[in-house]
């Protein structure tokens, strides 16, 4: 993964805690040449309002931090699993019942999982 891809994983990151998104997960595909970018970045919230000041985080956090812009955002309208388009990454936020369906972890074998560590 080139560095600019781990520094907007980074400010994705931050958005994602400063607004105490849960469980957040890293899936680097940068080694799977067919993979359809070099990350997803997942995490959890508690209710659909929740998603939503998840994704305002990280699109502030995106935008000042790394100059991002998501180029689509889906799901804001059922709220239950919001996905951003950042290009190279894609994130993933989901309710609980949504995020254990679909289990976007798991479908991708040969993806390096890393568990973001959080205080909450």
């Amino acid at each position: 993964m080139n560095l600019q891809t781990e520094q907007l994983i980074g400010h994705i990151q931050a958005g994602i805690e400063e607004k105490k998104g849960r469980d957040i997960v890293v899936a680097d595909f940068s080694n799977i040449p067919e993979a359809i970018c070099q990350a997803f970045v997942i995490c959890t919230g508690n209710s659909p309002t929740h998603l939503q000041a998840l994704t305002d985080s990280v699109e502030e956090f995106a935008r000042k931090g790394a100059g991002a812009h998501a180029a689509g955002i889906a799901g804001l309208r059922n709220a239950q699993w919001v996905a951003m388009d950042y290009g190279t990454v894609i994130v993933h936020l989901f309710l609980q019942e949504a995020r254990d369906f679909y289990d976007l972890e798991h479908l991708w074998a040969d993806a390096a999982i890393t568990e973001v560590a959080s205080e909450y």
